[in-house]
């Protein structure tokens, strides 16, 4: 069975950004499925206190994350960062590309936790027809 490809990023919400956060997100992750079809999934969920937040991507290979990141630069651009102060995790699960080992290796550098386990030891993924409403606010 192939695995797929997860990658799991953590970000330092801004003080005050967070409604604006959940309203960027919902346009991005519109954009993300009609133009990025093999990412198999993205969530994102807050804390409770909404000071930080995780994006939980499900590609269906390493390959594909390079397509993802185009997409997402060009209907965002730079926009991400008034909503996020930094990355604070950045874990990866499946055998990466050189670009995400690269990447894991430059958030390692600026002080991100970073765990990348690459060996599959199984399992299977289950998709379901609609997506998941966000939680109420």
């Amino acid at each position: 069975m192939t695995a797929p490809f997860i990658v799991i990023y953590t970000y330092a919400v801004k003080e005050g950004k967070l409604e604006g956060f959940r309203q960027f997100l919902q346009e991005l992750f519109e954009v993300l499925e009609a133009n990025d079809p093999r990412l198999l999934a993205i969530n994102a969920y807050v804390n409770e206190d909404g000071t930080e937040a995780a994006i939980v991507q499900v590609h269906l290979d390493a390959a594909s994350i390079k397509h993802y990141w185009r997409v997402v630069h060009q209907h965002t651009g730079r926009a991400f960062a008034q909503f996020v102060d930094a990355t604070t995790n950045f874990q990866v699960y499946g055998s990466p590309s050189d670009a995400i080992l690269k990447r894991a290796r430059q958030n390692a550098e600026s002080g991100v936790a970073v765990n990348v386990k690459p060996d599959y030891l199984g399992g299977f993924t289950r998709l379901v027809a609609a997506a998941a409403e966000p939680a109420a606010r």
